[in-house]
């Protein structure tokens, strides 16, 4: 079960006779509603249903007064258990439904994959071009701090500034 959600649209109609295919069991619902979808699973052995089968209607409503109205009814002399349908799951496909091949998901599995891979190449260029811009602020500082190291001991020492006044006079 699909965490226990139950489909509210979708009708599991159990007790079905062998001689009950789709259209039948169309036929004996549309009274209650218009109706989305009907299914019949196969046994793939025999190519026949397996006694059951799903009614899906296009208002939850209908499905309700479906539901309140033919379950323990009798369709082709057979006793009909009618509930609210849950997903049915299998091992493999991404949503686990049991009408769903395994390689239904192939081609979103690679979109996913290639949007993935994708987005790790553009994390890894953003990354590198964050650590240049990081390695050029940090050279960048380096530099302007030896440039005021130069301006500061020329402009900080009074005394060295004047015997550089001092010297430059004698020489002239």
């Amino acid at each position: 079960m699909n965490g226990g959600q139950v489909q509210k649209n979708t009708l599991y109609v159990g007790g079905l006779a062998e001689e009950v295919d789709e259209k039948i069991l169309h036929a004996a619902f549309v009274p209650f509603g218009d109706i989305k979808d009907v299914k019949t699973p196969l046994d793939q052995a025999t190519q026949k249903h397996r006694s059951f089968g799903f009614v899906t209607f296009l208002e939850r409503e209908d499905a309700a007064a479906a539901m309140d109205n033919m379950d323990g009814s009798e369709l082709y002399g057979r006793v009909l258990t009618v509930n609210y349908a849950f997903p049915e799951k299998i091992k493999g496909g991404e949503q686990g439904w049991a009408a769903q091949p395994i390689w239904a998901d192939a081609d979103t599995w690679f979109e996913r994959q290639q949007h993935e891979e994708e987005m790790r190449r553009l994390e890894a260029e953003q990354k590198a071009a964050m650590q240049e811009a990081e390695r050029i602020h940090l050279q960048k500082m380096a530099t302007e701090r030896e440039g005021e190291k130069e301006d500061d001991t020329s402009a900080a020492d009074p005394m060295a500034m004047a015997e550089v006044e001092a010297l430059n006079q004698k020489a002239s």
